[in-house]
């Protein structure tokens, strides 16, 4: 990850790497985390949207428990989710997808990843309410 923040290039490539070495049996969260970060790295919103569908697929394949620490990465998610569809254009699909986010918000601890994850949400409700659909800083 922090790979990715020095060079974007570098980054993707390496967590392609490793999407390519799982198989389907690999851990859930794993298969979830490496698609959510490689999403992070596309240069294309179309490409993002992609890998956080790939993300969420991950955490709802079939008979995958809906653990603690599944539950407590759905709002990160569906953010994501949300702020791909606005990039796209897609802005009746980010409102749903933002409002589904707002639904998990309790499950955050009131921690620092939690303001996190609440302060992107304002940022993409913000952008959403602008119809805007360029790219918001990572976080």
């Amino acid at each position: 990850m922090r790979l990715g923040g020095i060079d974007r290039e570098a980054g993707r490539r390496t967590f392609e790497k490793l999407w390519d070495e799982l198989d389907d049996h690999a851990e859930v969260l794993c298969r979830c985390m490496i698609a959510h970060h490689l999403a992070d790295l596309q240069e294309e919103a179309a490409d993002a949207l992609c890998w956080d569908q790939r993300a969420l697929a991950a955490v709802f394949g079939p008979g995958v428990p809906l653990d603690e620490g599944l539950r407590g990465f759905l709002p990160s998610l569906y953010l994501s989710l949300a702020d791909s569809h606005r990039r796209v254009g897609d802005f009746d699909v980010a409102r749903m997808q933002l409002a589904i986010a707002r639904g998990h918000l309790e499950v955050l601890a009131s921690d620092a990843y939690g303001a996190l994850i609440r302060t992107r949400l304002r940022g993409i409700e913000v952008a959403l309410a602008a119809r805007s659909t360029d790219c918001l800083p990572s976080f």
